[in-house]
């Protein structure tokens, strides 16, 4: 049984940091793609990040560039993202995601929602 589950929402003031985790049960993610969504109602989900937890590659949308750092922790089997210098427009609810399956180590991860398979229940970051 494959399980995601988010932490580490909250509210801050713009220019704060937050730091997200997401841990994975039911399989070892240690070579496959992983990644972080965020949604407001009424729109669509965008993809913000992804890892693929073998070759290390990563894949950031241009809104968060500089700002957000996603990484993975294979000990622990918990992907996290490191939110700096927050902005209001940063607001939503924030989910992880991953492809069970494997993947080769060269792969850059695709930020499409709909690759992923897998999905955790989400946590509310609210910024201002």
């Amino acid at each position: 049984q494959v399980q995601l589950v988010e932490s580490g929402g909250g509210s801050v003031q713009a220019g704060g940091s937050l730091r997200l985790s997401c841990a994975v049960s039911g399989f070892t993610a240690n070579r496959h793609c992983i990644g972080w969504f965020r949604q407001v109602p009424g729109k669509e989900r965008e993809g913000i990040a992804s890892i693929n937890t073998g070759g290390l590659s990563t894949n950031y949308a241009d809104s968060v560039k500089g700002r957000f750092t996603i990484s993975h922790d294979n000990a622990k089997n918990t992907l996290y993202l490191q939110m700096n210098s927050l902005k209001p427009e940063d607001t939503a609810m924030y989910y992880c995601a991953a492809d069970p399956q494997f993947v080769s180590r060269a792969l850059t991860c695709a930020r499409f929602a709909y690759v992923y398979k897998v999905w955790g229940q989400g946590t509310q970051v609210t910024v201002s």
